[in-house]
């Protein structure tokens, strides 16, 4: 399709590898056209000393293992201050064990199974990297036996890691969540900036912090103290989705005021009127 000379723009939802790809082939045309990414994401999460725990807690399971992490507004990594780190880290863990694991189709459960073999293979994959580089809090393994034999499942996981691991920066698209311990909001901060991504964020805090988050977070879809969701909840027609960065080609956000001139083409006129 991007090669057919017919086609005058292309919007793409997908990875951040398809993503660039396209860019870069349909660029190679014999001019520039509209070219509209929404690719991955790697959403942090701060949580201050200042949060309600119950709050932060309830919002960041939800985000992070709604259909089983598997969308790109996934919580994916939480930052969390010294002072309520273990505190909340210990309500997360509990919320985690307490989630319903099973047929998608029964409302009572929260988590079906992952998409397909290979993502249950990642989630595989990434599990070992854990309990190798670091400490798997709960989860880090499949789900055999009975129903789970029905499906690729796997089992919800909070996990520490040291900062330095890739882990931290890569979308892994499956029911994990990163957490770790810092000593201020600036080093969250610094730390949830330094990703490619930039699509969804999430703040615990003050009204006062959160005015500062807002104004320094490098994300195109950002929430504070709001438990249905850390980093997920954009309503189509209510609220424009989009990223920054890596996760998006423009800057401007899908439903938002400038989307739709972006396939539009300016026109200028100026006309000497005869006497």
């Amino acid at each position: 399709m991007i090669d057919s000379p017919e086609v005058d723009g292309v919007t793409f939802t997908g990875s951040f590898d398809v993503g660039m790809k396209i860019h870069r082939d349909f660029g190679s045309g014999r001019y520039v056209r509209p070219t509209i990414l929404e690719l991955g994401g790697k959403n942090p999460v701060i949580v201050s000393r200042h949060a309600d725990i119950e709050t932060a807690a309830t919002g960041i399971v939800r985000s992070a293992f709604g259909l089983q992490g598997q969308k790109c507004s996934a919580a994916s990594r939480v930052y969390a201050e010294a002072p309520i780190y273990d505190a909340l880290v210990a309500r997360v863990v509990e919320m985690t064990e307490k989630l319903k694991i099973g047929d998608p189709t029964d409302r009572s459960v929260t988590l079906g199974p992952v998409v397909n073999k290979s993502s249950y293979k990642d989630y595989q994959t990434f599990a070992a990297e854990l309990h190798s580089a670091g400490k798997v809090l709960t989860g880090g393994k499949i789900l055999t036996g009975g129903e789970y034999d029905k499906g690729y499942f796997c089992a919800p996981t909070v996990a520490e890691l040291p900062f330095t691991h890739p882990l931290w920066k890569q979308e892994m698209f499956v029911p994990i969540t990163t957490v770790g311990k810092v000593h201020s909001l600036d080093e969250a901060m610094k730390l949830a900036n330094d990703v490619d991504y930039g699509l969804t964020s999430g703040f615990y805090g003050s009204d006062e912090e959160t005015n500062w988050f807002f104004d320094k977070i490098e994300a195109g879809v950002n929430y504070s103290n709001r438990s249905q969701g850390a980093t997920t909840g954009a309503w189509p027609g209510f609220q424009p989705f989009g990223g920054w960065k890596g996760s998006g080609s423009t800057g401007k956000n899908a439903g938002g005021l400038h989307y739709l001139q972006l396939y539009m083409h300016e026109q200028i006129y100026t006309r000497v009127r005869k006497a």
